[in-house]
């Protein structure tokens, strides 16, 4: 029986837990269902930061809802990957209700909402995340309570040992080596946090939301933990698309081979189906098309070698031939937290220039940007379309391919911009193109 919070049916959520552990009764569901229903078409969507389970079916439903009358007569079965993310309150989603995406404040301290989501994301720091609370709420002016401040939200989000999700924190490798840490976590504080706080100052000038103002350390303190949280959330999305959804896609080749899969990832999403090419078992090519909707991991991910260093190439080089299609990258030049925060929170290395007398597109994001933003760079054969052009033209059969999505990823304000703005029909029919739904 379809679940009446669900547009379309058959549906079925994939959970897994932050080490991309499964939950066994929802995934041998799925692996049972798609024979039993006549499945051929398999469309799985992954959300991004999310904060919990019902909200990301109602991103599912709603960003399925369009499907139906597309292809009617299509044989299409639905999955909702939910994994552990979370979402700041501040960072609104265009269209959700109000309960959704409640608490919109601009001031550099914790709301409940995303106190709880903390709570929900980092079980068993409770204590810790109260002193974090508390810093925001009091503001203190020495430079070693900022110090306090980082080291608590480090603890916060590290990984405990032992533990697989150390291993899928890099975007790149040098030389086969992952990245460092990121130097958000080093260096003085009080720099750090006053160059987040110019960034945000930065995007919300550029959005006509704020007059001049000193930056105030405590606001980009704030950033720093929603940036922290993002790159645990970064780590776990490789995890999770590796160990979690690659190998349940391998069993689904397993027992319904015929079945043709259609990846679609939004934000860390993204991340997470991209990863799931790696760990499709050798020789599976049921994986028909993927589709990244402002992914949040870096444009050259998919790159061999990277055009300022050639020693270092993407840590998914050569993944995209694992499809039996192609991996469409949406973009857009209106989404914030990839054009500006993604690049700053990715890089901290404490550039004398400022954030707001650069253009990111091309001093920042030329080194550090995201898919989301500028889409895959550095692999050749790269085909890019605008939205409109990709729609009236037959996509490529296999390769990477941008697609310029900001005629409809354009609705937002700060720190996020449009990314979380892909709730669109014209958004689905180019999953429906790239996977050459019929």
């Amino acid at each position: 029986m379809a679940d009446p919070a669900m547009s379309v049916t058959p549906y079925w959520e994939l959970t897994f837990d932050a080490d991309g552990d499964a939950d066994v009764r929802g995934r041998d569901r799925l692996l049972a269902g798609v024979a039993d229903r006549g499945v051929r078409d398999l469309v799985v969507l992954a959300h991004g930061w999310n904060s919990d389970r019902s909200g990301a079916t109602r991103l599912c439903s709603r960003f399925f809802a369009p499907f139906p009358d597309l292809v009617p007569a299509a044989r299409i079965g639905y999955v909702g990957v939910v994994w552990p993310s979370m979402r700041f309150s501040d960072e609104p989603i265009p269209d959700f209700p109000r309960s959704v995406t409640a608490g919109t404040s601009r001031r550099p301290a914790l709301d409940k909402d995303t106190r709880h989501a903390l709570l929900e994301a980092f079980p068993g720091r409770a204590v810790m995340i109260e002193q974090i609370a508390r810093l925001l709420e009091q503001q203190p002016r020495e430079e070693a309570e900022l110090e306090e401040f980082r080291r608590l939200v480090r603890l916060v989000v590290e990984v405990v040992p032992p533990g697989p999700q150390a291993l899928f924190a890099a975007d790149t490798l040098v030389e086969g080596v992952p990245q460092s840490e990121p130097e958000m976590f080093s260096g003085p504080a009080a720099v750090v946090c006053e160059e987040f706080a110019r960034a945000l100052a930065y995007v919300e000038s550029a959005r006509g939301t704020a007059g001049f103002a000193l930056p105030n350390p405590w606001k980009g303190a704030h950033e720093l933990l929603r940036q922290a949280t993002y790159y645990a959330m970064k780590r776990r999305a490789g995890t999770v698309g590796e160990r979690g959804l690659g190998r349940v896609v391998g069993q689904l080749a397993g027992v319904a081979p015929g079945v043709r899969v259609h990846l679609v990832g939004h934000s860390f999403g993204g991340r997470l189906v991209s990863f799931a090419l790696r760990g499709l078992p050798e020789g599976v090519r049921t994986v028909k098309s993927v589709t990244l909707l402002q992914g949040a991991f870096s444009h050259y991910a998919f790159a061999a070698r990277l055009p300022h260093d050639p020693r270092a190439g993407g840590v998914l080089q050569g993944q995209h031939n694992r499809v039996d299609g192609p991996l469409v990258c949406c973009h857009s030049r209106h989404d914030s937290a990839l054009g500006t925060m993604y690049p700053l929170a990715s890089r901290m290395a404490g550039d004398a220039r400022g954030v707001a007398a650069l253009d990111v597109g091309r001093a920042l994001g030329a080194k550090w940007g995201a898919m989301g933003y500028d889409g895959v760079q550095a692999v050749p054969g790269t085909r890019a379309y605008t939205l409109a052009e990709a729609l009236r033209a037959e996509l490529p059969a296999s390769g990477c391919v941008n697609v310029d999505a900001a005629a409809v990823v354009r609705r937002g304000g700060p720190p996020a911009g449009a990314h979380s703005d892909i709730v669109h029909r014209e958004l689905a029919q180019l999953v429906v193109a790239a996977g050459r739904i019929r």
